[in-house]
């Protein structure tokens, strides 16, 4: 499992990562750095039934992503530092801007996302940029929620 995780993600050559639950499709990266594991977030409905925020717009874009979190308190920030009392997530896109994951931080500053329909797993933020998910282009933040 690691070596396949470390092929699609070599940034996780290099960094430390670790597994913290097994695979479930009953939900996806966004919805996980929504903290949420009982739906599938995304805008559009294909052969699955999804879940979206009322209030984001129903269309992939950066900015519908973003209007999605909006609605959950998060605002815009400008790093990726952990703030003690605060919650981040982590948008990626790839390069045309499209969104492709989500991921939540920590608060020992390592972020968790979950891969698709595999795992979830915690790691440093950038080892998932690559060909996959393409690169961070948001964080937000919130105030922290007790979990």
């Amino acid at each position: 499992m690691s070596e396949r995780l470390r092929a699609a993600f070599p940034g996780l050559r290099t960094t430390p990562f670790q597994v913290t639950s097994p695979a479930d499709p009953s939900y996806n990266c966004i919805a996980w750095a929504a903290s949420n594991t009982t739906d599938w977030w995304w805008p559009l409905q294909g052969d699955r039934k999804t879940y979206w925020p009322a209030g984001a717009p129903w269309e992939i874009s950066i900015n519908a992503f973003v209007s999605a979190f909006l609605t959950l308190g998060y605002t815009v920030c400008s790093d990726e530092s952990v703030e003690p009392g605060t919650e981040k997530v982590a948008l990626f896109a790839d390069s045309e801007g499209v969104p492709t994951h989500a991921a939540r931080q920590l608060p020992t500053g390592q972020w968790t996302s979950k891969l698709g329909q595999s795992e979830d797993i915690e790691h440093a933020l950038r080892a998932l940029e690559g060909h996959v998910y393409g690169a961070v282009a948001v964080i937000l933040k919130r105030p922290a929620r007790g979990r």
